[in-house]
């Protein structure tokens, strides 16, 4: 349980794929929200959260089975708001008295369009202003008998009960997805619902800096904390907080490990001397990293050497800091979420990550997390909010294991070299066509694969790149950027052209999923 002081609202999660995308609405209306699975909020809970309202998710399940998830009947006697939202709403009629049944040609996937019962809703205040509303459906069951006390006030060609509520017990319900992008009106929808809700709007990044000051201060009082600065936007508004709330208190480490992009190392250890006053430990282990990937090829492997060799870095440094006790991580809410599996069971590993969460067992220091509330789009705000440069505030994600996963294959030197340099063309061509905003993330992978060419008159026989850029909100979900042609083409001649070791260019144009947006 964080130590949050604003009013907060509850998103109960039954294994929906979009229910990430409720907390992202909400937080857009500078309301503060947590998600937790269903499983972890028993009655305990609810009396410490005290949420000032209550949101149902989606999820998979049919409420028809003895054994699917519920919220705790406790949830129904808060005597707060309560919106349900898809399954949600299924859960709720059936908990209180109404009926779910199997599809049976009701079943609803994909667009469709309901309309307006003949009662008025404040929920609904603003919608049919130009007659049906279009909504994101998506539903096998459907409620064929509302609990007592609710009246419709939305239909739908496969969902008579669209939309029901019991305003005198503040119980709404819709068996669509408001969140989703589809729905049109649906942020219109959740404004109701907090506005109804009575919350103020006070979650800013304003609010959250001084709370999040008053919250390191507290924990850590007279100690160290060292912060692994990687020159990655999380980890940089990650050690600005820490700087405000404990100034000397705080020694940042920046571990070269030559496996970063071209100047990056020098760009970032000189603008936190320079302009910031933060102690900062560059730790040149470009030999100890490279030596240890030196003819390796499998992915996995890779991400393990680099993780281990953090660790043994991080108490290498450690160990010379007096009476650091305390390890800062820009640690997001997305990560939050994703630690703790819906379901209760383990989850696929796609990929081990690089980062430094054993370190704090390993080296007996507590761990210091003052993002963990945060998506990726408030961290940026927080660090225009703390003086970061808008232009590095808005630089592109860069993984930690760095060009190591960029250069599928065996690791060496060369490659290495290449391929920063038709990185560094890419960005650079990205940038004078006034691009790179419009992209989340964007570079170059060199493969494992050489090529016959033709140069002047001469054969050639160099590496193949791959030029990757995809747009996305939070990096959950992805698709690529639709260049154009004369971009592209203009971009590969110059790679060519200026690359030494490189004669042929490819785009990836694989969304995610099904694909990843690194490639390894």
């Amino acid at each position: 349980m964080t130590d949050i002081t604003h009013d907060r609202l509850l998103i109960i999660d039954f294994g929906s794929q979009v229910t990430q995308l409720i907390a992202r609405r909400l937080r857009e209306l500078n309301v503060y929200c947590e998600i937790h699975p269903y499983q972890n909020v028993t009655d305990s809970f609810l009396a410490d959260f005290a949420p000032k309202a209550v949101i149902l998710s989606g999820g998979p399940a049919s409420v028809i089975n003895d054994a699917s998830p519920r919220p705790p009947v406790s949830v129904f006697e808060l005597n707060v708001p309560v919106l349900g939202i898809c399954y949600g709403q299924q859960v709720m009629m059936h908990m209180l008295g109404g009926k779910v049944e199997r599809g049976h040609g009701t079943a609803e996937f994909g667009r469709a369009f309901v309309t307006a019962g003949t009662a008025k809703l404040d929920l609904l205040d603003g919608w049919f202003m130009q007659g049906d509303e279009q909504v994101w459906m998506s539903h096998g069951d459907h409620v064929s008998r509302i609990a007592p006390g609710f009246t419709v006030y939305g239909t739908s060609p496969n969902a008579p009960f669209a939309i029901t509520a019991d305003p005198a017990r503040r119980f709404y319900a819709v068996q669509f997805h408001p969140e989703v992008h589809h729905t049109p009106n649906g942020a219109m929808l959740y404004k109701n619902f907090v506005e109804m809700a009575g919350f103020s709007g006070d979650w800013t990044m304003g609010a959250y800096r001084e709370d999040a000051i008053a919250a390191i201060r507290a924990q850590v009082g007279a100690a160290h904390v060292i912060c692994g600065l990687s020159g990655g936007v999380d980890s940089s508004v990650t050690a600005m907080l820490l700087h405000e709330a404990i100034g000397d208190q705080l020694t940042c480490v920046f571990v070269d490990h030559g496996l970063l992009r071209q100047n990056e190392a020098e760009e970032v250890v000189a603008m936190f001397r320079d302009n910031y006053n933060i102690k900062l430990i560059h730790a040149d282990e470009r030999d100890l990293f490279l030596g240890e990937l030196d003819g390796q090829s499998d992915p996995e492997t890779k991400r393990k050497i680099i993780g281990r060799l953090f660790i043994d870095v991080f108490q290498k440094y450690a160990s010379q800091i007096e009476d650091a006790k305390f390890l800062a991580q820009g640690t997001l809410y997305p990560d939050v979420i994703e630690s703790v599996s819906f379901s209760g069971g383990p989850s696929v590993t796609i990929k081990s990550h690089h980062n430094v969460g054993g370190l704090p067992e390993k080296m007996g220091l507590k761990l210091v997390e003052p993002l963990r509330e945060l998506f990726k789009d408030e961290v940026r705000e927080l660090g225009v909010e703390l003086g970061l440069p808008k232009s590095f505030i808005g630089r592109h994600p860069f993984p930690g294991p760095g060009l190591a996963i960029r250069c599928p294959g065996e690791i060496t030197r060369p490659k290495l070299e290449i391929l920063r340099h038709a990185d560094a063309v890419f960005i650079d061509q990205i940038r004078k066509h006034g691009l790179y905003d419009d992209i989340w993330q964007a570079f170059v992978a060199i493969l494992p694969v050489k090529t016959v060419g033709v140069m002047g008159d001469g054969r050639t026989y160099d590496y193949a790149c791959a030029l990757r850029a995809v747009t996305s909100v939070d990096g959950m979900t992805a698709d690529y950027y639709p260049f154009s042609h004369e971009f592209l083409g203009e971009t590969a001649t110059r790679i060519i052209n200026e690359v030494e070791g490189i004669n042929r260019v490819t785009y990836d144009i694989t969304s995610k999923p099904p694909g990843t947006i690194e490639w390894e």
